[in-house]
């Protein structure tokens, strides 16, 4: 069984910076690519940032681009996500997932995704 644990998550003064780890079990992350996905109040769940499987490859939502790194690291079996310069709109709860397809592309796409963490908060005030 597949298990993702978020952690990291906290309430940070705008500009301040923040790093999330996904620590992963049951599943070998050098082999998969893995996304970060954030859920706003009232709002749909979206796409923060997506690496491939190898690392060698990353991808933003616009809205974070710039500030936000994601990242990897094979040994650890774990994942970040490197978050500065952080805005009031960047508060909601973080998800850590695992794509589904061996050795695919970074992908953005929510149904390629098929374990998911159970979320940490990020709460940015202004």
């Amino acid at each position: 069984q597949v298990q993702l644990v978020e952690s990291g998550g906290g309430l940070v003064q705008a500009w301040g910076s923040l790093r999330l780890s996904c620590a992963a079990s049951g599943r070998t992350i050098s082999r998969y690519p893995m996304g970060w996905f954030r859920q706003a109040p009232g709002k749909e769940r979206e796409f923060v940032a997506a690496i491939n499987w190898s690392g060698s490859n990353t991808d933003y939502a616009d809205s974070v681009k710039g500030r936000f790194t994601i990242s990897k690291d094979n040994a650890k079996n774990t994942m970040y996500l490197q978050m500065n310069s952080l805005k009031p709109e960047d508060t909601a709860v973080y998800y850590c997932a695992a794509d589904r397809r061996p050795f695919g592309s970074s992908s953005w796409v929510m149904a390629e995704y098929d374990y998911w963490g159970q979320g940490t908060q990020v709460t940015v005030s202004s």
